[in-house]
């Protein structure tokens, strides 16, 4: 009797065609293919596991009593990795950002008090760092060589769980989520690989072991949709954490909100776009109070690129260089204005 055969559809069609086709393969190829795909994802966890820790931490909140209002801790959990043998662990920065405790659990069960180096809200990133020498660390990879399709693995270690691995695709590449300080984080990697409850801050990793996204965020109600901070990002945030314990980005010194450009401006102006940046403060003594920009002014340009809105100049600042003179066009009074700005470095808060 002939063994049965099954169907395995390939993308590409026979041949390399393009068209839909498919490969009979017996149940034993065919659970030889399942058993290799298994044994790329063990190889990888067991490599990149030891690295991954659990985080704990302790924030201080305030509860109404019929007393009055009375402080109590409020615990959190997340999960990270290390990323030098010497303790320096990244994380994400909700995981961390107001704990005034932290405490780390790596993989070999050991509970370690952990400081916190620096966070970077704008990228949900953060460093955190525990006492040691000789640690296993996850290699960082490149996340500009990534390809919409390729296997992925999220491995995080949630409430001292040790190595909660999920699995799935690459589903998109370039997205953007808003941070928690308004802006927007780019290139963000979309997955299918979901994410348990506590695994914000673990890597997600390539099939060859290297960490190419910290996990972030899934959206609520929707199925299938997680999302990583990309290991290019993450590598850049956290050199200027480990260096500076913070990442300086240029400063224009405005609060403003977006405006509508009166058409007839736009028109005599020769303005492309309809909207502008409308200047509501302006920080005393800072770039663009010294460069001459009042409150009421309509941005609508920055070094010549159009400012559609408030996202596009967050995306300059993030780019710029401190210090960097840039040229700001600005609507007063119905006429547009070209003033010259240097850029500051921003304070603890600010645009």
């Amino acid at each position: 009797m002939r063994p049965k055969t099954i169907l395995l559809q390939s993308i590409a069609g026979p041949n390399g065609s393009g068209q839909p086709g498919g490969i009979a393969v017996s149940p034993e190829e065919a659970e030889l293919l399942l058993d290799a795909y298994s044994q790329a994802v063990i190889a990888v966890v067991e490599q990149v596991a030891p690295a991954v820790v659990s985080i704990t931490s302790t924030r201080r909140g305030m509860v109404r009593t019929p007393r009055g209002p009375a402080q109590y801790d409020l615990p959190g959990a997340g999960s990270g990795f290390l990323i030098t043998p010497d303790g320096y662990i990244l994380t994400n920065s909700h995981v961390v950002h107001g704990a005034r405790r932290l405490e780390v659990t790596l993989a070999d069960g050991r509970t370690l008090p952990a400081e916190l180096v620096g966070e970077d809200p704008a990228t949900d990133l953060a460093v955190v760092r525990v006492q040691g020498s000789g640690l296993p660390v996850a290699e960082l990879g490149d996340s500009d060589r990534l390809r919409v399709g390729q296997l992925v693995i999220a491995i995080g270690n949630p409430y001292g769980f040790q190595a909660s691995v999920t699995t799935g695709v690459l589903s998109a590449l370039g997205r953007s989520l808003r941070s928690q300080t308004g802006r927007l984080i780019e290139n963000v990697i979309q997955t299918d690989a979901a994410l348990n409850p506590g695994n914000s801050g673990g890597p997600l990793v390539d099939s060859r072991a290297r960490v190419i996204g910290v996990n972030t965020a899934i959206i609520a109600g929707a199925q299938g949709m997680s999302f990583a901070i990309p290991s290019n990002t993450a590598r850049w945030v956290a050199g200027l954490l480990i260096k500076e314990g913070r990442v300086r980005r240029a400063f224009l010194g405005i609060t403003a909100e977006l405006r509508p450009v009166p058409g007839r401006i736009a028109r005599e102006q020769g303005l492309s776009r309809g909207a502008g940046i409308s200047v509501l403060q302006v920080t005393p003594e800072g770039p663009a109070d010294r460069a001459g920009v009042r409150p009421g002014d309509l941005l609508v340009s920055i070094d010549g690129l159009p400012l559609e809105g408030i996202d596009d100049l967050h995306r300059f600042l993030s780019r710029a260089t401190i210090g960097a003179t840039v040229t700001v066009g600005v609507v007063r009074e119905g006429r547009l204005l070209t003033l010259p700005v240097t850029l500051g470095a921003e304070p603890e808060s600010g645009t």
